[in-house]
Order: structure tokens, then sequence, then C-alpha cells
């Protein structure tokens, strides 16, 4: 009796052995991007002047029902003819330079949930970059931003501007090129857009385009804003 069964408890070991790594690999992918491996640096204090002007502002202005907000960076701050470029659309700037895509998370309930907006226009990750942060992180605070304002409003339409390819951070088109790819993919699972800027803002080397930019290479000029409100007018039009 004994001599059957080793065979027999051998061939069963050999046969879980072979069935481990099949199972593995055919886990499904994670729902989110990965968790963020560095806490993102706490210097918020910079913006509070952005954010008070912001809330001075709406102040008099109060709610405007049917908005659509602008959040992020200065590539959204400096658009100034952002109403004539894209007419029709109630639009609430609220872009402030040098804001990292985690800044926007912890400013979201006062500079998005108040206005209960029609939808969301977000554009962050190139200055995140430029600070050390990797393209797993960046997706990871853009998929913590999603959480926090449909936490407020579920089902909020969120659009997610592609990281610009600029002149002067031509050496981060890698990480760009990741972390844009990792942020669509989410994109795809969560009901959010991926508003593609980067693939025509490429030259036919597949360099960023210098007449798209102002004098410091890294701001756009009315020509890179052209090609923007191309891409997001569609989908705002499309609500």
């Amino acid at each position: 009796m004994h001599r059957l069964l080793i065979p027999l408890l051998l061939i069963l070991l050999a046969a879980c052995r072979a069935t481990a790594p099949a199972a593995a690999a055919s886990a499904p992918a994670p729902a989110t991007p990965a968790p963020a491996t560095a806490a993102a640096p706490n210097d918020w204090a910079r913006f509070e002047p952005d954010i008070a002007a912001f809330e001075a502002e709406d102040s008099r202005v109060r709610r405007m029902p049917g908005a659509v907000v602008f959040v992020g960076s200065s590539s959204f701050r400096l658009w100034t003819t952002l109403h004539e470029d894209l007419p029709g659309i109630v639009a609430i700037n609220r872009g402030y330079g040098g804001s990292r895509v985690y800044d926007s998370v912890h400013y979201a309930d006062r500079i998005v949930t108040p206005y209960q907006p029609r939808a969301v226009v977000f554009y962050a990750g190139d200055n995140d970059l430029q600070e050390g942060r990797t393209p797993q992180e960046v997706a990871h605070d853009f998929a913590a931003f999603v959480q926090r304002a449909r936490a407020a409003q579920p089902g909020l339409p969120i659009a997610f501007v592609s990281i610009k390819p600029s002149p002067v951070r031509a050496h981060l088109l890698p990480q760009v090129r990741s972390a844009n790819l990792l942020i669509r993919d989410y994109a795809a699972r969560h009901q959010v857009a991926y508003l593609d800027v980067y693939t025509p803002m490429l030259d036919a080397r597949a360099q960023p385009r210098e007449d798209l930019f102002v004098a410091d290479r890294l701001h756009m000029n009315e020509k890179g804003y052209a090609i923007w409100a191309q891409v997001i007018g569609p989908w705002l039009r499309g609500l």
C-alpha cells in the first residue's frame, strides 16, 4: 500500500508545481494603478494664495450652472483665450502655475466640488515628472483625483488631457509616454475620457514641435492652444 501511495503523492506535487505559474499569469489586472512608491511632498502652502484668489472670485461670481471646470497646472492658467477657443462652453478655469497632480487631489474640495460642475477637464503631470515622480505615481495620483471628485459627485464626467511634449523637457519624453499610457489604460476602465494632445504636438521625427511654444519652450502659444481646442472641444460638445 505504501509503495502505491508514494508515487501518487509525487505525481500530485509535480502537477501543483506545473499549474501554479499559469494560475498567477491568468490573474486579472488591478482595477487601479499601483500605489505610489513615495509620499508626495507636503508643500501646499505655496498654492494657498492661488486657491484663496479663486475663492474670492467665487464670492462675487458664485455658481455657474452647467459649467465645466478646467483644473490643473499653468497650461490651463495661461489659456487666456479659453472662452473664445471653446465657444458655447461655460468654463471655470482653475489652473494654477507649478501644480502637480496630487495638488489637485488635495484641493479638489475647494476648486472642483463647490461648483457641482457638468464635467471636469484635467491637465497636470509634466511638473510631477520634472520633479522626479514616476509615471506610476502620476497615474496613481490621477486615479486618486477621480475618486475624490466622484465621491462628491458620482458619475461626474472627467477628461484627462494627455501630458504634452515640451521642447525644454524633451529628455522626459519616455516618462511622459509611459505616464500617458498608464492613464489611458486606467481611463478606459473607469469611464474617464483620455484626450490625446501628445501625438499632434509632435513633428515628423516624433519630437516636440517648436512652433507650438513661446520662448521658454515649455508653455504654448496660440497654435498650441488651437490643437488643444480641436481635441477637447468635440468631447465637451458630445456630453
